[in-house]
């Protein structure tokens, strides 16, 4: 499967992006959200999902992981397709929509053209648990640069496994490493567990 493609930007449009590389140009379907992250680019790295249908095919790209795992979300509930899920996104933020799905907040939803009242409780019922989980969201994506990466790691599987959810223990960790940038993995387990 593909993961992501990263290359030379040679068009860029609202809707799509088109990218070169291997002496290839991809023509790859955007967010209104990725076409911001992209504008003034060179060369661009976006994070893919391939759409195969059949008879269709297409790359949709995201400028984040985290936007590409609640567009994998967004589409997993029946009735969401890729162009309404796109929509979504292009209306509000990644970030915008899983709090409006986390506060039941089922006008915000619905305020996206192409979603009514019965789509916006079913991305709410379908996706809440989801959310509240860590899902949408990429757990792989570092915290912090340089060596303590392995160390977040680490501790994040860690601390999911003992059920806290990903974005409360992406707030607590690079507290407790600023404070103490060379803690051992074990005392920073402890020191989340007291913040969590």
């Amino acid at each position: 499967m593909f993961d992501y493609i990263k290359g030379t930007l040679v068009e860029l449009s609202p809707a799509e992006a088109v990218i070169e590389c291997g002496g290839i140009g991809f023509d790859i379907q955007i967010s209104l959200q990725t076409f911001q992250a992209l504008q003034g680019k060179e060369k661009a790295t976006v994070y893919l999902y391939h759409y195969l249908r059949e008879e269709d095919e297409q790359f949709y790209g995201f400028a984040t992981k985290d936007e590409r795992e609640l567009f994998k979300l967004l589409i997993s509930v029946s009735g969401i397709g890729v162009g309404t899920a796109r929509m979504m996104l292009s209306s509000l933020t990644d970030e915008e929509i899983r709090q409006a799905i986390l506060a039941e907040d089922v006008a915000r939803i619905k305020s996206v053209k192409g979603i009514g009242l019965k789509s916006a409780q079913r991305v709410i019922i379908d996706l809440k648990d989801k959310i509240v989980k860590g899902g949408g969201t990429d757990s792989s994506l570092p915290i912090l640069g340089g060596n303590d990466d392995a160390l977040v790691q680490e501790a994040t599987t860690a601390l999911v496994m003992l059920g806290f959810t990903k974005p409360n223990i992406n707030k607590v960790l690079p507290a407790i490493l600023k404070k103490n940038p060379s803690i051992r993995i074990e005392e920073l387990i402890k020191e989340a567990l007291k913040k969590l």
